[in-house]
Formats: C-alpha cells, structure tokens, sequence
C-alpha cells in the first residue's frame, strides 16, 4: 500500500522551495498518527500489559515509515528520560530529524503517555518491522525454484531422459 511522503523539511526549507502544502499535510498526519499511537495505548494497555496487535491498525493507517518517523521524533524529543530503554534510544537516534528540531513544529507531534508503556510500543514496531524485513530478505521455495539457473553453475538436477547404457 501507498502511503503520503513524510515531508522532513523544516518550514523555512518549505517555504523557500515553494512546498508548504507538502509540509502542513505531511505535519497534519504526523499529528493524528501521534493521537492514533496514544488512542491504541490506551485501548490496549491494561494497567500490566500492552496487547502486542494494538500496533497493527496504526501501522496500517498511516504506514509503518511515519509511525517510526514519530515515534523517533519522541523519542529524541525525551531522550532524558530513563524509562525508555537504551537500544530504543538509539534506534531513534538513527533518524535524522535534524531541521525537524530546529523549529517547534516536531513538538507538535510528540506521544504522550507514560514512557515505560510508549516504550513496550516502540519496542513492539521495531520488532515488527525486524520481522517483516527479514521476510522479505528470506526467498520462498517456490520463488528459489522458479528462478532461472545462475550462469557456470553445476545444474544437480537429475536428467530423467538420459539414455540407459
């Protein structure tokens, strides 16, 4: 499925490159997908446990790149706190949200909640999305077998029409 482009400019670049409607769509949806994270932890979060499907109708309204695009915005964002463990820190310090921070605007799209749960739910889309890249990486049996033969290498097959002597 396609999803809007996240638009990573600051205003002032969008301004300048005559592409504001880009950036107030693209900032209008990084608002409600940061409500839409909010809502499904509310929904999903019994006082102990984060059910682990809540992050599913997030990732398909508004696509796994802009769910991880605000989450990292957040993250960044409260980096400070220590509720939030050490390796979704830095997996959000991967994000380059550099003209993001230089304006307000990336406030505007910050999750809010108790961080040791919006932490479950980070650590939940990363791994997600682990799961969906290593899927695609793996070939199918079905695509290995209908790939043609790579060029010098020893065909194994066994030739069922080879004449018996």
């Amino acid at each position: 499925m396609e999803y809007p482009q996240i638009y990573k400019r600051s205003p002032a670049e969008a301004r300048e490159r005559e592409e504001t409607a880009l950036f107030r769509e693209s900032h209008k949806l990084n608002i409600a997908c940061k409500k839409a994270v909010e809502a499904a932890i509310r929904e999903n979060f019994d006082g102990m446990h984060l059910k682990k499907e809540c992050i599913r109708p997030v990732m398909e309204e508004y696509g796994p790149d802009r769910v991880e695009w605000v989450l990292a915005n957040t993250l960044q964002h409260l980096n400070y706190d220590g509720r939030f463990s050490r390796s979704n820190k830095e997996w959000a310090g991967s994000f380059d949200m550099g003209s993001m921070h230089g304006s307000d605007r990336g406030l505007d799209f910050i999750v809010g909640g108790h961080p040791a749960v919006l932490d479950g739910f980070v650590s939940l889309v990363r791994e997600e999305r682990e799961a969906v890249r290593k899927q695609q990486e793996k070939p199918s049996i079905k695509g290995q077998l209908a790939a043609p033969p790579v060029p010098g290498e020893k065909n194994t097959a066994k030739n069922k029409d080879r004449e018996v002597r």
